[in-house]
C-alpha cells in the first residue's frame, strides 16, 4: 500500500469507500478494518477451518469490491459486510455439500450474556467451553447465528436485521428462542452452567 496505516485509521468508512471507488489502493484499509472480525464471525457460524475462512472471507471481498459502486451510504457499511460474508459462507458450504458436518462455534473466552450463567460452576473453564460448544454445535443455523452476531459480535437488533434480512422483530423473537433451545439443550443433556 502506497500510504501508511496511519491514514487508513483517520477515515472513517464512507471515506474509505469513496477513496476505494477512486484509487484501488484504498480498498486496503477496508479490508484491514474488517479482516478480523469477519473471519472470526465465519468460524463462528460455520465451523471453517483456518483456511476455508480465509477462502470465504477472499470471495467475499471480491464480491465486496465488485460492488461497492452500488453501496447505499445510508446504510451501515458493517452490516452490509456482514450480509455479503454470511452469504457467502452458506454458499460455501452449500457448495461443498458439507454444511452442519463441522460447524463448532468457536467461542475463545466468550460467556453468552443472558444465557444460563457459566461463571459460578463447578467446572474448570475448559470444560465450560467445551460444554458450550456442544450445545452450541447442536443448534440449527438460524438460532446459532443470531446468538454469535447478538453476544459475540456485540451487534444491535438493527443490524442483525440488516444481516440477515429479517424484521427486527423477528430478531427478537430468534434471540430469545435460541436461548430458551440453548437452555433446554443443556438441561436434557443434565449440563448445568449454574449451580
Amino acid at each position: 500500500m502506497g500510504f501508511s496505516k496511519k491514514i487508513c485509521e483517520s477515515l472513517s468508512d464512507k471515506e474509505v469507500i469513496s477513496k476505494s471507488l477512486e484509487n484501488i489502493d484504498f480498498f486496503a484499509c477496508l479490508y484491514e478494518r474488517y479482516e478480523p472480525r469477519l473471519l472470526r464471525y465465519i468460524r463462528k457460524i460455520s465451523g471453517a477451518s483456518h483456511d476455508e475462512a480465509g477462502d470465504i472471507l477472499q470471495d467475499a471481498f471480491i464480491k465486496i469490491w465488485k460492488n461497492l459502486h452500488s453501496f447505499n451510504d445510508e446504510l451501515k457499511l458493517s452490516s452490509w459486510l456482514y450480509r455479503i460474508v454470511h452469504n457467502e459462507t452458506i454458499s460455501f458450504f452449500r457448495k461443498k455439500k458439507s454444511w452442519g458436518k463441522n460447524n463448532i462455534v468457536e467461542l475463545g473466552n466468550t460467556h453468552i450474556p443472558d444465557m444460563p450463567d457459566n461463571s459460578e460452576t463447578d467446572t474448570d473453564p475448559e470444560e465450560r467451553y467445551f460444554l458450550t460448544h456442544m450445545v452450541l454445535d447442536q443448534l440449527a443455523l438460524k438460532y446459532k447465528e443470531v446468538l454469535v452476531l447478538k453476544f459475540m459480535e456485540k451487534m444491535s437488533y438493527e443490524e442483525i436485521s440488516d444481516i440477515l434480512k429479517l424484521p427486527e422483530g423477528t430478531v427478537a423473537a430468534r434471540i430469545n428462542r435460541a436461548k430458551k433451545l440453548f437452555k433446554n439443550l443443556a438441561d436434557k443433556q443434565h449440563i448445568s452452567f449454574n449451580d
